[in-house]
């Protein structure tokens, strides 16, 4: 099990960007979960049987936390908690059924994503060495998910058919293998192209294989792998905000509707299947144009 808390670890550090702490606290909640369904139901006792972990299951975890004395705000944490992890092993395709989907919890207030400025975009993506392999496939990577906004497990499974080069879109696979076209940027176009050109058949070392970015040793990118790269420029700009390829997603969004693209677009391109999703990127506008506001009118 430890694992597989691991790799959930990774996923919310990596795909969902949470900051540290929500990651510590989730990681708390999951261990406490899984010692409670492993000791007390005795439901499972490896990976392969969490499938027989059933909504009763977790229910009866709930009701063991109310009676230790767990306020209810302390009950909806560790719910959330609990379906993010569900989410992740269906993800993974370690269950095919979630039992938490039907398990109401109190509406909690969501967090405004972290997004980065115009500049700090800017200094980010003038962070890689052009003048190596590495740095060549590394703004290519990034160019692309700012350009994109897709999910780090979407960049990471891309295939070089999935590029379109001549009419400018890649087509991605999202959350349910859902099929969606996205436009691609002339910038992202041109360093993209330059990758497939002069780096990825070097950095490939002669390997088969078509996935599109691949690591130092010629394999297909990974979620830590990327994480590091974002990281590392990160610092090398000199931005303090905790960054993560979840930052950019955000930036991607935040920016389009800055400058007056309609939500029902930026919903497609992310590849919400709610619009409500999507809509928590308008609040982030209200902000930014009330503190533009604030700054600029003499009368503010």
């Amino acid at each position: 099990m430890k694992s597989l808390v691991n790799e959930f670890v990774n996923y919310i550090t990596i795909e969902k960007g949470y900051s540290r702490n929500t990651i510590e606290s989730y990681q708390r909640d999951i261990v406490k979960f899984l010692k409670f369904i492993k000791s007390e139901t005795r439901a499972i006792a490896s990976i392969d049987e969490f499938s027989r972990v059933e909504q009763k299951g977790i229910i009866a975890y709930l009701l063991h936390l109310r009676e230790k004395g767990f306020s209810s705000a302390s009950l909806a944490r560790h719910l959330v908690s609990i379906k993010v992890f569900y989410k992740f092993l269906m993800l993974e395709e370690i269950i095919d059924i979630n039992p938490t989907e039907n398990i109401e919890s109190p509406r909690l207030l969501r967090h405004l994503p972290d997004f980065l400025t115009l500049e700090e975009v800017d200094r980010l993506l003038l962070q890689p060495d052009l003048n190596d392999n590495l740095g060549i496939r590394d703004i290519a990577m990034l160019e692309l998910l700012y350009a994109t906004g897709l999910r780090v497990s979407e960049l990471i499974s891309l295939k070089i058919n999935d590029v379109n080069m001549e009419r400018g879109y890649i087509i991605t696979f999202g959350k349910g293998s859902k099929e969606r076209v996205v436009p691609l940027g002339r910038s992202a176009q041109e360093k993209l192209k330059r990758y497939l050109e002069e780096s990825r058949h070097i950095l490939v070392k002669g390997r088969g294989g078509d996935d599109l970015f691949v690591n130092r040793f010629g394999e297909k990118m990974t979620r830590q792998g990327f994480w590091k790269i974002i990281k590392k420029y990160a610092l090398l700009a000199g931005i303090k905000k905790d960054i993560s390829p979840h930052t950019l997603r955000h930036s991607f969004a935040t920016h389009l509707l800055e400058r007056g693209a309609d939500l029902r677009s930026v919903q497609q391109m992310l590849g919400h299947a709610d619009i409500s999703t999507t809509q928590i990127y308008t609040h982030v506008v209200r902000e930014r144009l009330k503190e533009i506001y604030d700054k600029h009118h003499p009368r503010a």
